[in-house]
């Protein structure tokens, strides 16, 4: 006998976590699923951490692949080891054939891929609202459809921010290059020819030769600042606090909160179509997305519909989520249609989201050109003014 965790909801919807002791995770959810309770998360005891995760695309095409084996007829466990054998990655490969391995002793393939501790929890609870229905066909193509939009979605963010990073780090190596190497090899000239400098020459002198004194111990001081932030981030009141920053920048965290509303909105759409209940599929979704303070407020929102109140009732208390969103989703549940309409307010927010970035990034990037060209400017004036001034010496002189 093994422990396992065990998260379930009773038929009020009021969650809870208990260990449990059973031969396989597959006995312990259907002993609980036929006590009347709803059963979406077991875990061995004593896991901690996740495994290496696939890559995003790799994991499309494994689950393409996947569906098509099981729409042509072909066993579930069949279709599992063939794709095993096919992997590239060890890694992944390795995780099939454990999930492989479990449905081969009757454990059910959501509570095997559970088991791995490597894939999205949307995943697993999509495969479990399959299993529950019996139709697992049109809900893994659901989750596909949902994981296209996405990554085609997350492409398009990614290609709209890599020329702003890319100006910002040409603007960064040439300002180290100019102070670093540049201005120390002035220091030396002016030096040799003992002039009276300017201010502004003296002051990017000064700077220079500090720059090179102590960057052999900035430079890991740096690295263990961002070393340092990076593992506070990943508490949870540093990610808290990290997302609060990033929600209060002015545009951006517009464009932040929107991004995430959508991201929740398609998650939630796919797990109700997929025909889970909403409390569990509301608790998902806010699993599902990187902001903390909006998944904060959409389990707050959890509280309020296990007491019988609307969605948009829940969530435009929570103060956090764009009216729009709120009232789309009001008519999504006066009209009986609630899935379909958070897909509209995906799509909706999607748009906005890119339309709001370009307009942003189409000001952001000459705006770094004029900052590069101003620092460029100051110091090659500070460079040169000595030199003009001493050739304006001589012509008086003569």
């Amino acid at each position: 006998m093994a422990e396992f965790v065990i998260k379930l909801a009773d038929e009020r919807g009021r969650v809870q976590e208990q260990v449990q002791s059973a031969a396989t995770a597959e006995e312990l959810r259907q002993r609980f699923s036929h006590a009347g309770y709803y059963v979406y998360s077991i875990k061995p005891k004593g896991l901690t951490g996740s495994r290496r995760k696939a890559k995003l695309e790799t994991f499309i095409i494994f689950n393409q692949q996947f569906l098509t084996l099981v729409k042509a007829g072909l066993p579930i466990l069949g279709s599992l080891e063939m794709l095993a054998k096919s992997q590239k990655n060890p890694a992944f490969a390795g995780q099939l054939q454990n999930v492989a391995a479990r449905v081969r002793t009757g454990e059910s393939i959501s509570a095997a891929f559970e088991a791995q501790g490597g894939f999205p929890i949307i995943y697993t609870t999509t495969l479990l609202a399959g299993e529950r229905s019996g139709n697992l066909e049109e809900v893994l193509g659901r989750f596909l459809s949902f994981q296209r939009i996405s990554l085609t979605f997350r492409k398009k963010l990614t290609a709209s921010l890599i020329y702003p990073a890319l100006l910002i780090t040409l603007v960064f190596g040439l300002f180290v290059f100019l102070i670093t190497f540049v201005v120390p090899r002035f220091a030396t000239l002016y030096d040799q020819l003992g002039t009276n400098l300017p201010g502004l020459t003296l002051l990017l002198l000064k700077v220079g030769q500090d720059a090179q004194k102590y960057i052999v111990y900035v430079l890991p001081m740096l690295a263990l600042i961002g070393y340092l932030l990076f593992r506070w981030s990943k508490t949870e009141a540093g990610a808290d606090r990290i997302d609060g920053l990033r929600i209060s920048l002015p545009v951006f965290g517009n464009i932040w909160i929107k991004y995430q509303v959508a991201l929740f909105s398609r998650t939630l759409s796919t797990l109700l179509s997929g025909g889970l209940p909403l409390v569990p599929s509301l608790e998902t979704a806010a699993r599902s997305i990187a902001s903390k303070r909006i998944a904060k407020a959409v389990f707050s929102s959890v509280t309020h519909v296990r007491e019988g109140k609307g969605l948009s009732v829940s969530l435009e208390a929570t103060r956090v989520f764009p009216d729009l969103s709120v009232e789309m989703i009001e008519v999504g549940e006066s009209t009986g249609a609630l899935p379909q309409m958070l897909n509209s307010v995906a799509e909706f927010f999607e748009e906005d989201v890119q339309t709001a970035l370009t307009a942003a990034m189409a000001l952001i990037e000459p705006a770094i050109l004029i900052v590069m060209g101003i620092v460029v400017v100051v110091i090659l004036i500070a460079l040169y003014l000595p030199i003009f001034s001493l050739g304006n010496a001589n012509n008086f002189s003569h």
